[in-house]
This record gives structure tokens, sequence and C-alpha cells, in this order.
């Protein structure tokens, strides 16, 4: 088999990447381990950047988006039992759009076989090699045969445990990361809205976010421990706690049945530098952000974005200037985003153990941020997806 750009995962990295890729006439195969229906079920990321919204529109896979999304004026801080409104749009002209990633996959799975181009789920084996010829090469199994892909370029877009980093030679990658003492406990609930808005709410039993997916389904987490048993918390108290971490004098969360639950770790991870030879992680692949600041998913879209950007640049122009500089343009803002998300999380959570004086901390710096117009400004510009980083 042979093909001009082989993709490795069919997450929305790898989607998005063959969707821009196929609008400029670039050819490429999209490899995915799992099954579709498990690709489309999975519950992720539900928060879109102003700059995603526009691209997923641009590139005509955002009726659906327009359609069924919510969108977002700002978010509330809560903390010292008050709730404090940021407005995004007025501190920076944009907004943000609820809808959920697992909706944005399915769009983009439903583009792509529109293609009639390659799209293959359940692949198992897989294996790259050959990264530092002008031939890389992808060996896997699907339907039961063995197949060998010939690519001109690589793309990683195979998520965290995936076979692409740990590909790429021992001592050659430099991985930053941290680990946090804390998790998140998170629902899907069949319940009606409670907020007009995501709530972000420091509390001394730990953070709450009162989030959604549709005006039917909620989505809540709790602070937990990373390794919390599941059994020992029945929905009968994990609405408690939502409760107690969320509740305010005159309002109510509304309950309902919950319809899934599951515990998520928390990490900071980046891997420096983002390409080797002809092998380019984008996603997930190359760097974790924690979910505080809900840059996952708008932090693989930016990737793909500038890696199709310098793949049709080199097709072009056959100048590798823009593909040698993958690594570096993207670093910028995953640092930057990195940052966001670990001083959101920071000013959010309760570390075990967490003493008076960084309970103190945590309060001035959330008091300062719903005070000032300038500290204001500076979360909404970083929520909202900077233009430039």
């Amino acid at each position: 088999m042979r093909t001009q750009v082989g993709i490795v995962g069919a997450g929305p990295a790898g989607l998005t990447l063959a969707h821009l890729l196929h609008l400029e006439g670039i050819d490429s195969v999209v490899l995915e381990d799992r099954g579709r229906e498990y690709v489309e079920a999975r519950i992720r990321a539900g928060v879109l950047e102003q700059g995603t919204v526009d691209l997923l529109r641009a590139t005509g896979v955002g009726e659906r988006m327009d359609r069924e999304g919510i969108v977002h004026r700002g978010v509330y801080m809560q903390f010292d039992g008050e709730r404090h409104h940021l407005d995004f749009r007025a501190l920076t002209g944009r907004s943000i759009v609820i809808y959920g990633q697992t909706e944005v996959v399915k769009d983009l799975i439903v583009a792509r076989l529109a293609t009639d181009r390659p799209l293959y789920f359940e692949v198992g084996d897989v294996t790259i090699h050959e990264l530092e010829t002008d031939r890389p090469r992808i060996r896997f199994r699907h339907d039961g045969a063995a197949h060998e892909l010939e690519c001109d370029v690589i793309a990683g877009c195979d998520g965290f445990h995936g076979v692409c980093r740990p590909s790429i030679p021992a001592g050659l990658l430099t991985g930053f990361s941290r680990e946090y003492p804390f998790g998140w406990l998170g629902i899907l609930a069949q319940a009606p809205v409670s907020s007009d808005e995501l709530v972000y709410a420091h509390n001394e039993r730990g953070f709450a976010l009162l989030s959604l997916r549709t005006p039917e389904l909620g989505r809540l987490y709790i602070q937990c421990r990373p390794d919390e048993n599941l059994a020992e918390w029945p929905d009968e108290r994990v609405w408690e706690e939502l409760q107690a971490r969320l509740g305010l004098p005159g309002w109510t969360l509304a309950e309902g049945p919950v319809l899934e639950k599951g515990v998520t770790g928390m990490r900071s991870y980046v891997a420096e530098p983002m390409q080797f030879g002809n092998l380019f992680l984008a996603g997930d692949a190359a760097h974790i952000v924690p979910p505080t600041g809900a840059k996952g998913l708008n932090l693989a879209i930016s990737d793909v974005r500038v890696l199709a950007e310098a793949l049709v640049d080199w097709y072009r122009t056959g100048s590798r200037a823009a593909l040698d500089g993958y690594s570096e343009r993207c670093l910028r803002r995953v640092w930057r985003c990195e940052h966001f998300s670990w001083w959101m999380t920071s000013m959010l959570h309760r570390s075990p153990g967490a003493d008076p004086f960084e309970l103190k901390l945590q309060l001035s710096q959330l008091r300062y941020v719903t005070s000032s117009e300038a500290a204001m400004r500076s979360l909404a510009e970083n929520y909202v997806g900077l233009e430039s980083a």
C-alpha cells in the first residue's frame, strides 16, 4: 500500500488532519486500533475554543455543531459562598462552544467516509519503521491480514499510550511531566441544566465543576483521589457531595439518573521535540494537560492545523522549512496551555493535607481574578484560546 501521509489514530487529531489534507488534495490513510462504535462513544472533552469552532466551520464540518452546540459567553467562578461571572465575550470579543468531543469525532468520521478515502478501524499490531528515510512505513494487521503502508510522512495521533512516541529512539526525546495528587470523579447525568454557563467551584471539601453536554445531559465532576474506588461512590453519595460543593442559598442543583461514572487521574506531560525524521506527533501523543483549563482537544486541533499547513507548503514548494519548524511552532502554544492548565488546577483544587496558608493564597488569587479587569481578561483570553502563542 502507498499513500502520502500515514495517520495513526482516528481521534480528533488524526481525523481533523485527514480532513484538512483532503481539502488540499493530499492523500492519507487513517489507522485506528479501536472499533468505530467505541470511538464514537467514548466521553471526553466538551469545550471548544473559538479557534477550533472557526476551523470546523470553515472546513465544512461545523453544521451540526452550529445547530446543536451551546454557545457560552463565559464561566462562573465560585468560592467563599459566592458565584462570580467572567464574561469572555465582553473581555475578548470571543466565546466558547459546548459540543462534546464524541460529536466532533462523529462529524469528522462522516466527512472522512464521504471522501471514500481509507479509514481502517480495529487495526492491530501497528509498528512504524524507517522514520529517518523518505519512505517511512507502517506495518499492521487488519481483517486477519498483514499489511505494509509506505508513506512520505507519518502523523502520530494515537494518544499518550500509542505506539508512535515510543518508536522514537531512546535518548532523543525529553519528557517533562507532573503528576497531581488528585483526580476527577466524573458523571454523565440525565438532568436538566442548573446553570446557563459552566461553574468552577473552589470548596474546602475539594474542587467541583458543573458542565453539560446538551440541555438534557449534565457533565459534573468532583475532586477525589486518583485511585478512588468507584464502588465507594454510589449515586446518592456523588449527588450529596456535588450539592455540598456547588450549593448556594437560593440556587438548586438539578439531579437525575447517572448514565456514566468514572475516575480520571490528572497529569501534565510534554515531549520535546514533537518530531523525529518523518514522524510528527500531535495531540495526546505529544502532550497531556489536566482538564481544568479545557485545553486537551483544542491543543490537538491546533497541532494538526500547524502540521497540515506545513505539509501543504512542502508538497507545493518542496521546502521543508515549515515541516522542520513544526515542533518549535507547536510547543510555544503547548507550553502556554500547560501553564494555564496548571495554574487553573493549582488555584481551584485542594492538595491532600493542604495547610491554611495554601487556602488563603487560593482565595486571594480567586478574588483577584474576579475583581481585576486585567486579571479577568488574562484568564478569558487563555480560556477562549490565544490567537497566537
